[in-house]
């Protein structure tokens, strides 16, 4: 005999684990995780793309002169699901993957550039920022 004391404990019960649950909704439909960076790391990340030369073989919106085809096209990096297609898309992973692609994926046309881990978190600031339309208005 199920008496209302039961089901208030199973409707408790189901309530907790949808909170739980919500908890994981992000990494469950692969959306990264939000995050803000400074002003000036994005900066320092966009020079340090233009310097490194990633727009000779990536499209990179923002970065002067990066509209190549050889790879995949860096836009809207925020959006993104995997990196290389094997990664989840965090902080961590990206800068991993933009020091030592090798490491991670072995053979792969990806050159380890010597990235230092400093670099590469200015890097990962300027990929995983949401542009604004100021930041639209300075790439131009």
């Amino acid at each position: 005999m199920i008496t209302r004391s039961n089901s208030c404990i199973a409707l408790t019960g189901v309530i907790l684990l949808l909170i739980c649950a919500s908890g994981c909704v992000s990494q469950v439909n692969g959306v990264p995780d939000e995050h803000s960076s400074e002003e000036s790391s994005i900066v320092q990340g966009r020079a340090l793309i233009a310097s490194y030369g990633c727009g000779t073989c990536h499209a990179i919106p923002g970065v002067p002169g990066a509209d190549a085809m050889a790879a995949p096209p860096l836009d809207r990096f925020w959006q993104r699901t995997y990196i290389a297609g094997v990664l989840p898309n965090t902080r961590t992973n990206l800068a991993r993957w933009i020091q030592d692609p090798q490491t991670i994926i072995p053979g792969n046309a990806m050159p380890n550039l010597g990235v230092t881990e400093e670099e590469a978190s200015d890097m990962v600031d300027y990929l995983l920022h949401q542009p604004t339309v100021k930041d639209l208005i300075v790439a131009r």
